[in-house]
Protein backbone atom coordinates (compact mmCIF):
# COMPACT_ATOMS: atom_id res chain seq x y z
CA UNK A 1 0.00 0.00 0.00
CA UNK A 2 2.69 2.74 0.84
CA UNK A 3 4.76 1.57 -2.13
CA UNK A 4 1.14 2.57 -4.39
CA UNK A 5 0.54 5.77 -2.46
CA UNK A 6 4.77 6.85 -3.31
CA UNK A 7 3.86 5.70 -6.92
CA UNK A 8 0.83 7.60 -7.19
CA UNK A 9 2.71 11.16 -5.78
CA UNK A 10 5.91 10.51 -7.60
CA UNK A 11 3.15 10.23 -10.43
CA UNK A 12 1.60 13.27 -9.49
CA UNK A 13 4.51 15.27 -9.08
CA UNK A 14 5.83 14.68 -12.33
CA UNK A 15 2.72 15.94 -14.04
CA UNK A 16 2.84 18.74 -12.21
CA UNK A 17 6.42 19.56 -12.88
CA UNK A 18 6.01 19.45 -16.73
CA UNK A 19 9.51 19.43 -17.47
CA UNK A 20 10.78 21.72 -15.17
CA UNK A 21 12.46 21.27 -11.81
CA UNK A 22 9.56 21.73 -8.64
CA UNK A 23 10.70 19.59 -6.18
CA UNK A 24 7.19 19.17 -5.05
CA UNK A 25 8.06 16.45 -1.88
CA UNK A 26 10.95 18.71 -0.83
CA UNK A 27 8.38 21.84 -0.90
CA UNK A 28 6.62 19.79 1.15
CA UNK A 29 9.38 19.33 3.59
CA UNK A 30 9.84 22.98 4.23
CA UNK A 31 6.11 23.25 4.52
CA UNK A 32 6.24 20.42 6.97
CA UNK A 33 8.97 22.43 9.10
CA UNK A 34 6.85 26.06 9.18
CA UNK A 35 3.68 24.03 10.19
CA UNK A 36 6.20 21.83 12.69
CA UNK A 37 7.48 25.58 14.08
CA UNK A 38 3.94 26.86 14.51
CA UNK A 39 3.10 24.18 16.16
CA UNK A 40 5.89 23.86 18.82
CA UNK A 41 4.94 27.99 19.22
CA UNK A 42 1.72 27.15 20.28
CA UNK A 43 3.20 23.78 22.12
CA UNK A 44 5.27 26.05 23.87
CA UNK A 45 2.60 29.38 24.51
CA UNK A 46 0.58 26.21 26.25
CA UNK A 47 3.40 24.98 27.87
CA UNK A 48 4.40 28.53 29.64
CA UNK A 49 0.70 29.72 29.75
CA UNK A 50 2.00 32.77 27.17
CA UNK A 51 -1.14 34.54 25.96
CA UNK A 52 -1.09 36.41 22.21
CA UNK A 53 -2.62 40.11 22.47
CA UNK A 54 -5.96 40.01 22.69
CA UNK A 55 -5.77 42.64 19.61
CA UNK A 56 -3.05 43.98 17.18
CA UNK A 57 -2.93 47.58 17.43
CA UNK A 58 -2.13 49.69 14.39
CA UNK A 59 0.99 50.59 15.21
CA UNK A 60 2.29 47.28 16.05
CA UNK A 61 1.07 46.19 12.67
CA UNK A 62 2.84 48.68 10.90
CA UNK A 63 6.17 48.25 12.98
CA UNK A 64 5.86 44.27 11.75
CA UNK A 65 4.60 45.29 8.63
CA UNK A 66 8.25 47.46 7.68
CA UNK A 67 10.52 45.26 9.86
CA UNK A 68 9.00 42.09 8.00
CA UNK A 69 9.64 43.73 5.03
CA UNK A 70 13.22 44.72 5.66
CA UNK A 71 14.66 41.51 7.36
CA UNK A 72 13.30 39.76 4.61
CA UNK A 73 15.27 41.73 1.99
CA UNK A 74 18.72 41.58 4.49
CA UNK A 75 17.64 37.96 4.63
CA UNK A 76 17.34 37.44 1.17
CA UNK A 77 19.21 39.63 -0.91
CA UNK A 78 22.07 41.79 1.18
CA UNK A 79 26.23 40.58 0.83
CA UNK A 80 26.49 40.27 4.35
CA UNK A 81 24.28 36.95 4.47
CA UNK A 82 25.27 35.47 1.41
CA UNK A 83 27.45 32.93 3.39
CA UNK A 84 23.91 31.59 4.66
CA UNK A 85 22.59 31.78 1.31
CA UNK A 86 25.91 30.53 -0.29
CA UNK A 87 24.88 26.36 0.30
CA UNK A 88 21.83 26.59 -2.00
CA UNK A 89 22.57 29.29 -4.26
CA UNK A 90 25.41 30.54 -6.50
CA UNK A 91 26.15 34.41 -6.91
CA UNK A 92 25.09 35.99 -10.42
CA UNK A 93 25.63 39.80 -9.85
CA UNK A 94 23.89 42.15 -8.62
CA UNK A 95 20.24 43.16 -8.68
CA UNK A 96 20.25 46.77 -7.61
CA UNK A 97 21.68 49.09 -4.72
CA UNK A 98 22.81 46.88 -1.69
CA UNK A 99 21.01 43.85 -3.35
CA UNK A 100 22.58 40.75 -4.96
CA UNK A 101 20.93 38.48 -7.39
CA UNK A 102 21.71 34.89 -6.80
CA UNK A 103 20.64 31.37 -8.79
CA UNK A 104 19.10 28.42 -6.81
CA UNK A 105 21.16 25.37 -7.43
CA UNK A 106 21.01 21.93 -6.15
CA UNK A 107 18.04 19.57 -6.53
CA UNK A 108 15.35 18.09 -3.77
CA UNK A 109 15.80 19.96 -0.44
CA UNK A 110 18.33 21.95 -1.64
CA UNK A 111 16.98 23.41 -4.40
CA UNK A 112 13.41 24.24 -2.47
CA UNK A 113 15.65 25.81 0.49
CA UNK A 114 17.17 27.88 -1.99
CA UNK A 115 13.96 29.46 -3.23
CA UNK A 116 13.39 30.26 0.10
CA UNK A 117 16.16 32.12 0.56
CA UNK A 118 16.41 33.98 -2.38
CA UNK A 119 12.90 34.97 -2.37
CA UNK A 120 11.88 37.97 -0.06
CA UNK A 121 7.93 37.43 -0.62
CA UNK A 122 8.49 33.59 0.43
CA UNK A 123 10.24 33.80 3.59
CA UNK A 124 8.39 37.33 4.57
CA UNK A 125 5.95 34.67 6.04
CA UNK A 126 8.69 32.67 8.52
CA UNK A 127 9.80 36.35 9.51
CA UNK A 128 6.35 37.72 10.45
CA UNK A 129 5.79 34.48 12.14
CA UNK A 130 8.88 34.98 14.18
CA UNK A 131 7.86 38.82 15.73
CA UNK A 132 4.48 37.51 16.08
CA UNK A 133 6.09 34.95 18.43
CA UNK A 134 7.91 37.39 19.82
CA UNK A 135 5.15 40.06 20.40
CA UNK A 136 3.97 36.59 22.87
CA UNK A 137 7.40 35.86 24.72
CA UNK A 138 9.45 39.61 24.35
CA UNK A 139 7.38 42.08 23.38
CA UNK A 140 9.27 44.81 24.64
CA UNK A 141 12.33 43.25 22.68
CA UNK A 142 10.71 42.56 19.83
CA UNK A 143 9.44 46.04 19.46
CA UNK A 144 12.61 47.42 19.22
CA UNK A 145 14.40 45.04 17.17
CA UNK A 146 11.21 46.05 14.80
CA UNK A 147 11.36 49.74 15.39
CA UNK A 148 15.61 49.12 14.60
CA UNK A 149 14.41 47.41 11.16
CA UNK A 150 11.75 49.74 9.94
CA UNK A 151 13.88 52.53 10.80
CA UNK A 152 16.79 50.90 8.19
CA UNK A 153 13.36 49.96 5.95
CA UNK A 154 12.55 54.38 6.00
CA UNK A 155 16.12 54.72 5.93
CA UNK A 156 16.58 52.65 2.56
CA UNK A 157 13.78 54.49 0.85
CA UNK A 158 15.05 57.64 1.63
CA UNK A 159 18.25 56.92 0.08
CA UNK A 160 16.33 56.04 -3.12
CA UNK A 161 14.70 58.87 -3.05
CA UNK A 162 17.90 61.35 -2.79
CA UNK A 163 19.19 59.24 -5.22
CA UNK A 164 16.32 59.31 -8.02
CA UNK A 165 15.96 63.34 -7.18
CA UNK A 166 20.01 63.55 -7.97
CA UNK A 167 19.55 61.76 -11.03
CA UNK A 168 17.28 63.83 -12.31
CA UNK A 169 18.32 67.05 -10.79
CA UNK A 170 21.60 66.27 -13.05
CA UNK A 171 19.61 65.63 -15.93
CA UNK A 172 17.39 68.43 -15.93
CA UNK A 173 17.86 71.68 -18.03
CA UNK A 174 19.69 74.06 -16.65
CA UNK A 175 17.42 77.38 -16.23
CA UNK A 176 17.52 80.76 -17.89
CA UNK A 177 18.74 82.50 -14.21
CA UNK A 178 21.91 80.05 -14.11
CA UNK A 179 23.09 80.86 -17.63
CA UNK A 180 22.97 84.52 -16.74
CA UNK A 181 25.12 84.07 -13.76
CA UNK A 182 27.81 82.17 -15.82
CA UNK A 183 27.96 84.96 -17.91
CA UNK A 184 28.75 87.59 -15.92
Amino acid sequence: MTNNLTSKLRKEERAYESGSDRPLGSYLRVLGVYGGAVAGLVALGKLTGARPPERVAVMDLLLMGLSTHRLSRTLTKDPVTSPLRAPFTRYAGVSGPAELREEVRGHGIRHAIGELVTCPFCIAQWVATAYAAGMVWAPGVTRLAGATMSAVAISDWLQLAYARLMRSAEGSPRREEDEGQEEE
